[in-house]
């Protein structure tokens, strides 16, 4: 069942920038100039697996009802009315402005569903304003570069929970009826590792026949190619994708587009199998690729492929080695394997639907509370300028990758160093290994403030 999305919001926040990478083509103009978009402009949209109608508006702006701008805040309102759901979206890097707040109250009144997209928000420069879109009361924003094509997994997520009944047909149920993840849709499953790897016939040896093409040349894998496996009866979604080399090596222009393609396979999968070389495991190439598989917020398993060409010594240090050089995703599973003579594929499907279920972990406010107190009693957070910060509680808004929002009264300075104690804390007490663990900071708001 098809729907549309309206993307509305002030003038000059990139709203035309995200119509464009939704429909796929540059239909909309894009400029620095504010105003550049006066009518609404609709396109067919693909996101993932979701197709659906979007429609890009002017900016809405205060204005009189007979002049230009009166005139583009009617077809903005009108296409307001006509979606099936609204994204609405602000300038990250500006902050809110009082024009935003005025539309959001317009937004809310709609009575439609609204998803808050902070745009800009790549790099620290975004972080201050996505997180001061909470005051709009529009829900939890989520974090987008629509000029770079980031957060788009989050956008996925996000568009799934506004709209399940639409959604429903074209994903499928992520979760039964007592929110646990349904054991019959597949796993969305990404190979990834550098060239000649052994990603085409690892997944060869899954589907038990020659569907993708192999050889000793580094490179044959172009595009990603998507298949179906049951494997001891769990489904799985396989994407095939192309090395990935250091972008300094890349000079071919396709190598470039298969390259930006595995990307995007990675980007919509759910776990994301990094696959290395086991007579060079750990190369720069390897922890870059999983370090951006955690910063995507993908689930993660490390394939030690060709397993049979070391000895059982070598695998015996690998654990170490992953959490000394992966902290950010500390007991992420390791699978010595074979993608030429098939040992250790069931260790392999295990561990994806193993790591499948915690990133799909969600933990009740009341024991994250009672960790909270405990972290913080055992080591309290540093005092800064000679004022203690103020931890208040903790909450869990998402899954999918386990993200948690800690108020506290001065955000800005609790030091990195402390919210790695508090991160590696959670993984430990909830059993979350080998998943990213998002911690945002939130300050609460001071009822004594005038």
């Amino acid at each position: 069942m098809s729907f549309t999305l309206a993307i509305v919001g002030r003038p000059n926040v990139g709203k035309s920038t995200l119509f464009n990478r939704l429909v796929g083509k540059k239909l909309a103009l894009v400029d620095d100039r504010p105003g550049v978009t006066r009518d609404r402009r609709e396109g067919d949209a693909r996101l993932g697996d979701l197709s659906f109608r979007i429609v890009d508006t002017a900016g809405l702006e205060e204005a009189d009802p007979g002049s230009l701008e009166g005139r583009m805040r009617a077809q903005t309102e009108t296409a307001i009315g006509d979606a099936d759901a609204l994204l609405f979206m602000i300038d990250a890097r500006s902050g809110l402005t009082p024009t935003d707040r005025a539309f959001a109250s317009l937004v809310r009144r709609s009575g439609k569903p609204t998803i808050l997209v902070a745009n800009k928000s790549e790099g620290r420069g975004g972080e201050a304003g996505a997180l001061e879109a909470y005051d709009l009361g529009l829900g939890t924003p989520i974090p987008l570069s629509a000029e770079h094509g980031e957060g788009l997994s989050d956008l996925y997520d996000a568009i799934c929970d506004a709209l399940p009944a639409q959604t429903q047909p074209q994903i499928e149920a992520d979760e039964d009826a007592d929110g646990e993840p349904d054991p019959n849709r597949p796993i969305k499953v990404a190979v990834i590792g550098r060239p000649n790897a052994g990603k085409s016939t690892l997944i060869n040896r899954l589907l038990g026949e020659d569907r993708l093409l192999t050889g000793p040349e580094a490179g044959i894998t172009r595009d990603s190619i998507s298949v179906r496996v049951t494997w001891n009866g769990r489904p799985l979604e396989l994407y095939d994708t192309a090395g990935l080399r250091k972008r300094a090596r890349i000079e071919d222009k396709l190598e470039k587009l298969s390259a930006s393609d595995a990307l995007r396979a990675m980007k919509f999968a759910e776990v994301v199998v990094v696959l290395m070389d086991a007579t060079r495991p750990f190369e720069e190439q390897d922890l870059r690729i999983a370090d951006l598989v955690a910063r995507e917020g993908r689930a993660l398993v490390l394939g030690y492929n060709k397993s049979d060409l070391v000895g059982p010594a070598a695998f015996s240090r690998l654990r170490e080695e992953a959490d000394h050089w992966l902290p950010q995703v500390r007991g992420v599973p390791i699978v010595p394997l074979s993608g030429l003579t098939g040992r250790g594929l069931d260790k392999l499907v295990e561990a994806i639907a193993e790591t499948y279920a915690v990133w799909n972990t969600r933990i009740a406010t009341n024991p994250l509370n009672r960790f909270l107190q405990d972290a913080t009693d055992s080591h309290p957070p540093p005092a800064v300028s000679g004022r203690r910060v103020k931890i208040r509680y903790m909450t869990q808004p998402k899954a999918r990758p386990p993200s948690f929002v800690l108020f506290c009264s001065r955000p800005e300075a609790i030091p990195e160093s402390y919210l790695r104690y508090l991160t590696n804390g959670l993984r430990e007490t909830f059993k979350l290994p080998g998943v990213p663990i998002r911690l945002t900071l939130r300050e609460k708001d001071n009822p004594y403030a005038t």
